[in-house]
């Protein structure tokens, strides 16, 4: 089994816990996680809503269910019985015992308040994505830590050529996805795939009608991302209400098909009013929705997005395993200047990213990164431009061109 980098990090929540819920997308590796986990590190029963008669049970009487189990527990795809969660809360005020509960989950319970409010304050979230490319090569990225150290030391990297990069790329990180060596075999898991989220998970969350809107939805939204989101321009493309369209949207953000990157601001009420953009959670299933292969990919104008989207999903992985926790944004000024992403720590230092799908940078791939130093003055840390060609170099104070694959390859001691 492929290591999760997140793993220690959800036993040290176990021993001190009493309810752990590992949130992420369906097949990213939650049960499996949970599985080993509960048979050798923290021993546990376990139990899955997938099982009709199970669920059917937990359904009847929640907290008669409960009571029956003794010692820790592990309950696999809980957000399919909202009625479990007042019943923990119960467990849990009766016996406030470190991992006892260990849940999984597939739809983001942040975005589902009646499942998240009664265990506020009993219950720790982490949440599992698919692979990233350290886990695939067996070690933990620390790339976003190194970002954000006082010096900045680019290594000199094995190469890695463009075939390789579009592999990575259109294979994403779903570990049954990467495990198909078949691009037809992988075409068909992907459509299978959204078939189950959109006509199983958001049925169990929400009784919507219109769901056959929901693939073109998703498809659009493939097409045009990362871009910043304007519900006025999708809901007149889609001919769909704008009420309808934002409730459609945050289903598919609440089953991790979808993420929200905010807009930066200095002034943190300006960030909740500036506009996000939308990334997708995986660039093979994004891939997939654009009809892009490698071949593709190796004619260019596709790529910049998808590998823009690539690196955003890649920092979002390593942030959860990295001990600076930095927030991620996008930053955007009214004349247009704009920086791919931006990161900022607890301490409120700042690095910007910008994200190019070439093999060469010029000074001229700085100027928003320049903007972004100007703009918050001290608080500007280091910028950096990712890009696909080989050699790391400065570009100025803390202004630096790296190859794109130093987000995964291990630094050599």
């Amino acid at each position: 089994m492929i290591k999760r980098n997140i793993s220690q990090f959800l036993m040290d929540s176990l021993s001190d816990t009493p309810v752990l819920l590992l949130n992420g997308a369906r097949q990213t590796g939650k049960s499996t996680l949970v599985k080993t986990i509960s048979e050798h590190s923290h021993p546990a029963r376990y139990i899955t809503l997938d099982d009709a008669t199970v669920l059917a049970a937990v359904r009847q009487d929640a907290e008669g269910f409960l009571s029956e189990l003794e010692g820790p527990v592990v309950i696999d795809e809980v957000q399919r019985a909202p009625e479990l969660f007042p019943a923990i809360k119960s467990e849990v005020d009766r016996n406030r015992r470190p991992g006892r509960f260990l849940l999984t989950g597939s739809a983001n319970v942040l975005l589902l308040p009646r499942l998240s409010e009664s265990l506020a304050g009993r219950m720790e979230i982490l949440s599992l994505w698919p692979f990233s490319q350290g886990e695939l090569e067996g070690f933990q990225e620390l790339f976003v830590d190194r970002l954000f150290a006082a010096k900045l030391h680019p290594d000199t990297l094995p190469k890695e050529s463009l075939s390789s990069l579009h592999t990575r790329i259109t294979n994403g990180g779903y570990p049954e996805a990467v495990s198909r060596t078949k691009e037809d075999r992988r075409r068909a898991w992907f459509e299978s795939y959204i078939t189950t989220i959109l006509q199983r998970d958001i049925r169990d969350l929400a009784n919507i009608e219109g769901l056959t809107s929901l693939p073109r939805l998703l498809a659009i939204i493939a097409s045009r991302s990362p871009a910043l989101l304007n519900f006025s321009e999708l809901s007149r493309t889609l001919a769909m209400p704008q009420s309808t369209l934002k409730r459609y949207m945050t289903l598919l953000e609440a089953t991790f098909l979808i993420q929200h990157l905010p807009a930066w601001a200095g002034n943190l009420g300006k960030r909740l009013v500036k506009t996000s953009k939308l990334v997708m959670s995986d660039t093979g299933l994004m891939a997939h929705l654009l009809g892009a292969n490698k071949e593709r990919l190796a004619t260019g104008g596709i790529i910049g997005p998808l590998l823009e989207n690539f690196v955003v999903m890649e920092l979002i992985k390593q942030i959860t395993w990295s001990s600076t926790k930095p927030q991620i944004f996008h930053f955007r000024t009214q004349t247009g200047q704009e920086v791919d992403i931006v990161l900022e720590d607890r301490a409120g230092k700042l690095v910007g990213i910008e994200v190019k799908a070439s093999s060469t940078v010029t000074a001229q791939d700085f100027k928003g990164l320049r903007t972004l130093a100007e703009t918050t003055g001290k608080r500007f840390h280091r910028g950096v431009v990712l890009y696909t060609g080989n050699e790391s170099l400065p570009f100025g104070p803390e202004l630096y061109a790296i190859p794109v694959n130093a987000l995964w390859h291990k630094r050599e001691k």
